[in-house]
């Protein structure tokens, strides 16, 4: 799945046109009221970092999913959200500012924290230890040059051309629904003689935990007080994850395709019920709502 040159290649270009149009639907102004107010990204990095991996140590212990299942379970759950992630609150309408901003401070405390959640999963359902070590400057690298980079030029863009940057905003949408339409297809092709055993194995866990995820962050961010374009954010980061940190860490660290199953399921299930997260986004947060805030 992972090799596939629209995925390894045509996805990173695709996010960073996607997150310049992102950028220009955002002033610092936007960044100044998460800083002022960080509620929402105390919620959404508490629910993130901690929580998430003690969901999923509950679900695999009530399902009884097979030892190597529940390690990759743990591995997934333990993940920050991705870039995409950044899309579905831009087509959901939440607050894009608060996403982005969870987007990098979770990917980076998962540096320490991921290692620290795969090494208690694997001594308690698999009696063993392995050295989990993160690339951290390749993590960083990838946040500056695919969510920082680009949100920054869309942003001088929205300052010096405002009224080409209100054009671009409509063209995002679209742009960033077909490529999430196209990657859907092409996730699913991947797999597609593997599929039906791969959700046998791994299907019920990751659609819960996925659930779980999104349930959370829209019940945190009510009893937190959160508004409701926050609340989005904070959901969609809980429940798009960087599947990509994930599989690496199965493949190529711990080297075992078992471990790599709940990754591969949950990056293939995430997008359609992303989908129906955005739509209801959309449904309950008006167009001049998000053009107020902007």
């Amino acid at each position: 799945m992972e090799s596939s040159p629209l995925i390894s290649a045509g996805l990173p270009i695709a996010l960073f046109i996607i997150m310049i149009g992102i950028g220009m639907t955002l002033t610092i102004r936007d960044f100044r009221q998460v800083a002022v107010y960080p509620k929402g990204m105390i919620v959404g990095t508490i629910a993130q970092i901690l929580v998430m991996p003690l969901i999923a140590f509950m679900l695999a212990t009530l399902l009884a999913v097979p030892p190597a299942i529940a390690v990759g379970l743990v591995i997934i759950a333990a993940c920050p959200g991705g870039t995409t992630s950044n899309l579905f609150v831009l087509l959901s309408r939440g607050n894009i500012a608060l996403s982005i901003v969870l987007t990098v401070s979770a990917s980076l405390i998962t540096i320490l924290t991921l290692p620290l959640f795969t090494n208690i999963a694997l001594q308690y359902y698999m009696g063993t230890e392995e050295d989990i070590v993160l690339p951290v400057w390749k993590t960083v690298g990838m946040l500056i040059g695919i969510v920082l980079f680009p949100v920054a030029i869309g942003m001088v863009v929205r300052t010096r051309k405002p009224e080409v940057a209100r054009k671009a905003e409509g063209i995002v949408s679209i742009f960033g629904g077909i490529v999430l339409a196209v990657l859907i297809v092409a996730l699913v092709y991947g797999v597609r003689d593997q599929i039906w055993e791969l959700l046998k194995q791994a299907g019920p866990a990751t659609i819960l935990l996925n659930l779980a995820g999104i349930g959370l962050g829209l019940a945190a961010g009510r009893m937190a007080g959160l508004t409701q374009r926050e609340s989005l954010a904070v959901a969609v980061e809980l429940g798009v994850k960087n599947g990509t940190i994930a599989l690496m860490v199965t493949l190529t660290l711990l080297e075992s395709s078992a471990m790599s199953i709940p990754a591969a399921v949950y990056g293939v299930l995430m997008f359609p019920i992303g989908f129906v997260l955005a739509m209801y986004g959309r449904s309950i947060i008006p167009i001049s709502t998000v053009q107020s805030k902007n």
